[in-house]
């Protein structure tokens, strides 16, 4: 795969006080901790432009206007990645390992995501137009790695149009039944992979797992002191997990 071919993106908006693109940036930065060859590119608004154009040593490689942003603006620019193979994830993640070797997976796979974790919420178990077994669950929205390919634009779409149409503040619910409908080849990630909750940082052995992409509500400080600090608590218990 050429350089450049692959690439990280986000999708934030500057909405509640820039608390998004303030985790965005902290969450991109980690990324080129570990990765530092693959290139990120962020979909922001007028607000978020405003707020990272005079970063010193900013991690992103480039940046787009998100025209009439809202809430889930993943949704409708997803597809518009500048990448052959693209890595989306959400403001609210931060990268603790080498997760270049995830691109490997788009030699074989049109997409690639993890199950949500809190299966049996209610919110989580809602179904649209379809009945679907309950062993196959809703994947999370908030990591997910994808290809550039007409079947895979056409998917995006599709949920795009799906969100909008069923007007279900949850997009993984519309998720959820496309894939089951689809006939995408679709891999499942391994939970280390989208990390949502701390305590398996301190359950896991070294040979059960080793922690690549955490995943959690907390991230979204408003203060980047607070944050900073929760990072800094967060990799202090990684450095000790046997």
């Amino acid at each position: 795969m050429k350089k450049n071919q692959k690439g990280v993106i986000y999708v934030v908006t500057s909405q509640q006080t820039n608390v998004y693109i303030t985790a965005a940036i902290q969450s991109a930065k980690s990324f080129v901790e570990h990765c530092p060859d693959i290139p990120i590119h962020i979909f922001t608004d007028a607000g978020g432009l405003d707020f990272i154009s005079g970063m010193q040593d900013s991690p992103f490689s480039s940046f787009e206007l998100i025209e009439n942003p809202h809430y889930r603006s993943k949704v409708d620019y997803m597809s518009k990645t500048p990448f052959e193979s693209t890595l989306y994830l959400d403001s609210d993640t931060m990268i603790v390992g080498d997760v270049s070797e995830m691109f490997g997976l788009l030699d074989r796979f049109d997409i690639a995501i993890a199950h949500a974790h809190k299966r049996n919420f209610y919110l989580t178990a809602e179904q649209w137009r379809e009945s679907i077994p309950s062993s196959f669950p809703q994947f999370n929205s908030g990591v997910i790695l994808y290809k550039k390919s007409p079947q895979v634009s056409s998917f995006l779409g599709s949920w795009r149009d799906s969100f909008y149409i069923a007007k279900i503040k949850k997009d993984q619910v519309t998720l959820r039944e496309l894939i089951w409908l689809s006939d995408l080849r679709i891999a499942t990630l391994p939970p280390e992979y989208n990390i949502r909750y701390q305590k398996y940082i301190r359950i896991w052995s070294s040979v059960e797992a080793s922690p690549k992409i955490l995943h959690m509500a907390k991230f979204h400080k408003t203060k980047l002191q607070s944050l900073l600090e929760l990072k800094d608590r967060l990799l202090s218990k990684l450095s000790t997990l046997n």
